[in-house]
């Protein structure tokens, strides 16, 4: 017990010669850690969000629905609006590190389809997590799938 009453002022004192840490100028905010980007807002949701920080952008892309009469028409259509988002944020379908997708009455045959289109628009090598969901209905009952995705690019600062 002896021993710890010496010790206990030692550890004051050595907590006392810590570097304080730094204080902001009384009515000045904090410098923010990232800054966003809100793309194409409409209808209470964005197309997009764009996250940059420390010398990334990450690409938060809502989910995209095609046209046409069947699901590979539909996919096509989805992954051209998706590819298109992305170039206009200076990414491409390389950068993307996360693809989830919503097929409506999904079944093997829409695997198949999924996969084939995948493939000829997307290759096989270095693809992205993906997350593939059948679902009963989307918010549109001719939509029969839905992609989102999240991309990361460096800054090109």
């Amino acid at each position: 017990m002896q021993s710890l009453s010496r010790l206990l002022p030692m550890l004051l004192v050595l907590a006392g010669c810590q570097q304080a840490p730094p204080q902001l100028e009384e009515g000045k905010p904090s410098p923010p850690i990232f800054e966003k980007a809100y793309i194409d807002t409409h209808n209470g949701y964005s197309e997009a969000v764009v996250v940059e920080s420390a010398g990334v952008r990450t690409l938060y892309i809502s989910g995209q629905v095609g046209e046409g009469a069947d699901l590979e028409a539909q996919m096509r259509s989805a992954l051209a609006r998706l590819m298109k988002l992305l170039g206009d944020q200076g990414a491409s379908m390389a950068d993307v590190v996360k693809m989830n997708t919503y097929i409506v009455d999904y079944g093997p045959e829409s695997l198949q389809v999924f996969r084939g289109v995948r493939k000829e628009l997307m290759g096989e090598a270095d693809m992205p997590a993906s997350t593939l969901v059948g679902v009963a209905a989307l918010a549109m009952p001719e939509w029969l799938i839905e992609i989102e995705a999240v991309a990361v690019v460096p800054t090109s600062d």
